[in-house]
């Protein structure tokens, strides 16, 4: 590990030593790159620096020891020996974690799909209310929210919604979130107070930019205009257009109603489009990975059930970490960074056991 450390130390520093050259931002791509490589790089450098300080000051302590006889003196030398080794062990878990594989995804912006699953009306109600909890979150880290489709009933639900999460690191966090959500409650439309349990589903997709390369053959595609559905105004269901692309190799079906243009509702559908077929394609390669599976969180099926939102007594629970909360009011406002914080630290957790295991 300490090999590998110096290694991005030394690399580091040759990165700074180029910014610093006048000439380095007349090829912009290349100063993009060195720019990202040095964001990439500098918590671990930080850490290690802090790391090599902590050796120094303990090597330091228990040297002036062996030759110190003043009694407070030499307490003072103990409680800095001690609070250094305690910092060191901090320090190499931390550069653990840092060293691990990074998803090359996790920089990127995500497109979420949410669907209505069993429950009818109130699976579509509380579709809506996932939704509008992934917008307060957004906006609380300062993301922007950007809706491609929605397909609503008349009493406020939806019974799907596809929506664009631009912001630095969203999917890094937000990948968390696919899988089947399921809601227990009293619906407002059950007289007999009984409680209800219904379930959507919650697909969480890097969205592809131009350093991911996704062929779509013009040929593969069927392309149809139409009047847009749905509650209208500003002109959105008067004319031609809402844009719904059928990809014949695959049969995913995506559509695009929500601008009132239909070539921006078109780009909006083939960014879509691009984003589903990659995201196909990573979860093909995610299954044909049994090892990979079983390093993160769950197994990373969208058919998996991981958490259940109970209303009657106010809890969230995540069924992959054993997580439970009572906080049910402010998680469906947003607060969700708890949940994602826990997901995050398991996920790290048992990619080190695994880790340590291939080590030995």
């Amino acid at each position: 590990m300490f090999d590998k450390l110096e290694d991005l130390l030394h690399r580091f520093e040759e990165i700074l030593n180029e910014l610093g050259e006048p000439t380095v931002a007349e090829n912009q791509t290349r100063f993009r790159a060195l720019m990202k490589e040095q964001s990439d790089l500098t918590p671990i450098v930080e850490a290690y620096r802090e790391y090599k300080k902590c050796k120094e000051t303990m090597e330091d302590s228990l040297s002036l020891l062996e030759s110190e006889n003043d009694d407070e003196m030499r307490e003072m030398l103990k409680e800095e020996l001690n609070d250094a080794k305690k910092r060191i062990a901090e320090l190499e878990t931390e550069l653990k974690v840092l060293l691990l594989p990074k998803d090359p995804n996790d920089d990127k912006n995500v497109i979420v799909e949410i669907r209505a699953g069993a429950g009818g009306d109130e699976a579509a109600l509380f579709a809506a209310e996932i939704y509008r909890m992934y917008v307060h979150y957004a906006e609380g880290r300062r993301w922007k929210v950007e809706l491609l489709n929605v397909d609503e009933i008349g009493i406020g639900g939806m019974k799907e919604v596809q929506f664009v999460i631009t912001g630095q690191g969203a999917y890094s966090r937000m990948k968390y979130e696919s899988g089947v959500h399921r809601v227990q409650r009293v619906p407002e439309t059950e007289s007999g107070g009984r409680i209800h349990t219904s379930t959507i589903s919650v697909a969480v997709m890097p969205e592809v930019d131009e350093d991911i390369d996704i062929v779509i053959d013009e040929k593969d595609i069927r392309v149809d205009v139409m009047r847009a559905s749905g509650n209208g105004g500003q002109c959105v269901n008067t004319t031609d257009s809402a844009v719904r692309l059928t990809h014949y190799p695959t049969g995913i079906v995506v559509y695009s109603q929500t601008e009132k243009s239909q070539l921006q509702n078109k780009a909006k559908a083939f960014a879509l489009l691009k984003s589903k077929l990659y995201d196909m394609e990573q979860q093909q390669r995610h299954d044909a990975e049994a090892e990979m599976r079983r390093s993160q969180i769950g197994t990373g099926d969208r058919s998996e059930k991981i958490r259940t939102y109970n209303f009657p007594q106010g809890r969230v629970t995540d069924h992959r970490i054993n997580l439970t909360l009572y906080k049910l009011d402010k998680i469906m406002n947003g607060d969700i960074d708890e949940i994602l914080d826990a997901c995050i630290s398991a996920d790290q957790a048992a990619k080190l056991v695994r880790m340590n295991g291939e080590a030995v």
